[in-house]
């Protein structure tokens, strides 16, 4: 039995992994980076709400590295809120208004990421928007994470 299959049986069978996830990529498919093409878990399912980068003075740092920086630390303190971390976090949407300042900024958001995720990469997603409802917003991330019980 492969590690994946292995992984999958002992979710059914309901013992616990290691790792409160499993990430799922196809053999066959070259290593994703950044990001997981699929997470398993078994747990409470925590839904956070589209955070942006302001802080809790609803102040909003220059440039979008830094409100990415600071939308993460809003998801993990919602998800503390249920005793989650970003370890637990399963998947994220992430919504950009510009995707030419994304791909600019693409090393500096990385550093943001793992300074604040770790070396944790979830399923996600990346679209580009006209605008969002805070005019000073760059950036807005849901996340979806599952706490084991």
């Amino acid at each position: 039995m492969s590690s994946k299959e292995t992984a999958a049986a002992e979710h059914q069978d309901g013992a616990r992994d290691a790792r409160p996830l499993t990430i799922l990529n196809p053999a066959a498919w070259p290593r994703p980076r950044g990001y997981a093409n699929g997470v398993m878990g078994r747990g409470r399912t925590v839904f956070v709400g589209g955070q942006i980068g302001w802080d809790e003075e609803g102040r909003f740092p220059e440039g979008l590295a830094a409100q990415t920086k600071q939308t993460l630390h809003n998801i993990l303190t919602v998800l503390a809120e249920a005793g989650g971390g970003p370890e637990h976090i399963a998947r994220m949407t992430w919504y950009v208004r510009d995707m030419a300042a994304y791909r600019a900024e693409q090393k500096a958001m990385g550093r943001a990421y793992r300074e604040v995720m770790g070396s944790h990469y979830p399923a996600m997603a990346l679209l580009a928007v006209v605008e969002m409802v805070e005019p000073e917003a760059l950036v807005e991330i849901e996340a979806t994470a599952i706490i084991p019980d």
